[in-house]
């Protein structure tokens, strides 16, 4: 008897979660019954409430929505959009070319909003210690560039000379400071980054959408791999999307250029066997 409880035991446990609990006829979401959320909570609350254990109240809702939209794409010249559609159209479905897509979002593409919310905290973390905001973000971002390189996580753009979803959402940032809802310290510490490299550099190194989703991402108290994480989710719209429209296009194995365009070949001439 012992033994078969401690099967049973070990089996409920194997998967404990504090996220779903489902019994026949029965799903609560975070203790929600699931009938009670759906028509009640939008997406992006649902989505909250999931990572975050409780439901956001409205202004840290349309926050959090604000940062969702921004991010859902940036044109088939972007990495994991390009890879949604060469997937489809190598006959990939839908779930295949997202899958392919989303998995390119790693450090050097996607990642760039987690490292920015790990320099605002490294950042803070030194104001916290007594240091002015000054010298608090030279010091993180000298340490940042000493460890990874001149690449700055969130600040300037290849593309935008001063990107214009990062304005949106700042405007939004300071609504919502301004009406109480969130502190401002990482905008203040993001706008620092800004002023240092434009003192450094002889002209404006604006914030981009990485650099702002990061401030309100952390802004709102999410973890910076959660900063990752929910622009995955936000980018899986614009994948989506774009593998849709390529698989209606009847199109086969589309390459990264066309296929009428040359390329350069650096290897060896041609040479032969002896």
């Amino acid at each position: 008897m012992t033994q078969t409880f401690d099967a049973a035991r070990l089996a409920a446990d194997y998967w404990s979660t504090a996220i779903i609990d489902i019994h026949p006829g029965s799903i609560k979401v975070r203790g929600f019954p699931i009938q009670e959320l759906i028509g009640n909570v939008s997406f992006p609350q649902m989505i909250w409430l999931m990572l975050r254990g409780e439901l956001p109240d409205a202004a840290q809702a349309r926050l959090f929505e604000a940062a969702l939209v921004a991010s859902v794409d940036h044109g088939p010249h972007a990495p994991s959009i390009a890879i949604s559609r060469m997937a489809t159209s190598c006959g990939l479905p839908l779930n295949g070319a997202m899958a392919s897509a989303i998995n390119a979002l790693d450090d050097v593409h996607g990642g760039a909003g987690q490292q920015a919310v790990e320099l605002y905290d490294s950042i803070g973390a030194l104001m916290e210690a007594g240091a002015t905001l000054e010298h608090a973000v030279e010091q993180g971002v000298d340490a940042f560039t000493t460890a990874h390189g001149k690449y700055l996580p969130g600040f300037g753009h290849r593309f935008h000379p001063v990107d214009p979803r990062a304005v949106r959402l700042l405007a939004l940032v300071d609504a919502s400071v301004a009406e109480g809802h969130i502190s401002g310290r990482y905008a203040t510490i993001a706008r620092g980054i800004e002023a240092l490299l434009q003192r450094r550099k002889s002209k404006p190194v604006p914030m981009n959408i990485d650099g702002a989703t990061a401030v309100i991402y952390a802004e709102l108290g999410f973890a910076p791999e959660l900063a990752r994480g929910v622009f995955c989710l936000s980018r899986a719209v614009g994948i989506l999307s774009h593998a849709w429209e390529q698989r209606g296009r009847h199109e086969r194995n589309k390459g990264p250029m066309p296929r009428q365009m040359d390329y350069t070949y650096t290897g060896e001439p041609e040479r032969h066997l002896p």
